[in-house]
């Protein structure tokens, strides 16, 4: 099979879908892989390194996309690169669809196998969007205590506190892996920590799970208001896999925040968690609504192109060698996480919380392989 990765497009993006190691791997299985001139250098990584490792390099990112069989990318296709999608082609990346409805009619337009890194089930797990979930917990407490400065618009506190002086309070609404890696660094800054879920007993692994002294709540309407009145950061790590989030914070509840507080929707990938919540970029990361900071960039581990390029083909790879050496529908049948993985495919829908979540139920399908 031809294996291509082009150089990612989206604002900031320096992560690429495959690593010299990686690409390395797929040539030892037999397969051609062709990387983006340059694709791999705000990574990290060489045109030199790809070549040594036995990949070719292409000029473009539409002469990856003419040739390639398979695509893999870390980010989703944007506007640019949807008439480069053709049909019967694999492309194994993060999608977010149920998050836009012009994404998903190109996929289902150009017919592709669309196999998203985030919807990729294994155990109860989804093991190709943790380490990219880890890395954008441990930055939104860094960039929500960054944001809190007064020149951003921030209410002026220091996250880390000052002798006689009060730190700030770190509010964390989801204690999966985004809400654990976003609590543990808020406490590591000094912060006095919060976490709201809906789970008991995801509270209660999270009592032996994080530092001591972090608060645990059950999120109901009561808490969480008292919580967001007394917050100076809010990090939004609400997950429905593969469904739109929902508003859990809406305009109204907004205003019970302190003016100069912060928030980080990590959730924005899929719709975001705050009814008040725009995608924002890393060139332009930040806007003011209802007097509280919104940080809203929906490519956050790019910013951290090199750990999380690394990271992420670590988990991606495994799969990514299975779609190559048995084709897409050999892989899914075989497995069934990657199963999991698959969003579209020849024109249908293959993912039900997508498809109602943009209201395309007659394109779904129970079993598109069958």
């Amino acid at each position: 099979m031809i294996v291509g990765s082009p150089k990612e497009i989206k604002d900031n993006e320096r992560r690429v879908g495959l690593t010299p190691k990686a690409a390395q791997a797929y040539a030892a299985a037999g397969h051609k892989v062709l990387i983006e001139k340059g694709a791999g250098l705000g990574a990290g990584f060489s045109d030199e390194r790809y070549l040594a490792a036995g990949a070719e390099m292409s000029p473009d990112g539409p002469s990856v996309w003419a040739q390639a069989e398979m695509v893999v990318k870390v980010k989703e296709p944007l506007a640019a690169e949807w008439p480069l999608m053709r049909p019967g082609q694999i492309v194994f990346t993060f999608f977010h669809l149920a998050a836009s409805l012009e994404l998903t009619l190109a996929c289902l337009d150009r017919r592709v196998a669309a196999v998203a890194y985030e919807t990729v089930a294994a155990g109860g797990e989804l093991p190709l969007l943790k380490p990219m979930s880890a890395v954008a917990g441990r930055m939104a407490s860094l960039v929500g205590a960054y944001f809190l400065a007064s020149p951003f618009g921030g209410s002026g506190v220091l996250p880390t506190g000052l002798t006689g002086v009060e730190p700030a309070k770190a509010l964390i609404l989801g204690g999966g892996t985004v809400g654990q890696n976003a609590a543990i660094v808020a406490a590591g800054l000094g912060c006095r920590v919060a976490v709201l879920d809906v789970d008991p007993a995801k509270l209660a692994y999270l009592k032996t799970a994080l530092p001591p002294g972090i608060e645990r709540q059950i999120s109901d309407g009561a808490n969480l208001e008292a919580a967001l009145a007394d917050s100076d950061i809010v990090v939004g790590a609400v997950l429905v896999p593969g469904a739109k989030t929902p508003k859990v914070v809406s305009r109204e509840r907004l205003k019970l925040m302190k003016p100069g507080s912060v928030v980080v929707d990590v959730a924005i990938d899929q719709g975001g968690c705050f009814e008040t919540s725009r995608m924002t970029t890393h060139s332009q990361p930040v806007y003011v609504e209802e007097g509280v900071v919104h940080y809203c960039v929906g490519n956050m581990p790019g910013a951290y192109a090199q750990t999380s390029t690394l990271a992420l083909n670590e988990v991606t790879l495994p799969y990514g060698l299975e779609l190559a050496n048995k084709g897409v529908r050999g892989a899914l049948k075989e497995n069934p996480a990657l199963k999991g993985g698959l969003n579209a495919y020849e024109g249908l829908l293959a993912l039900k919380p997508v498809a109602e979540a943009l209201g395309l139920m007659a394109k779904y399908r129970d079993n598109v392989l069958e």
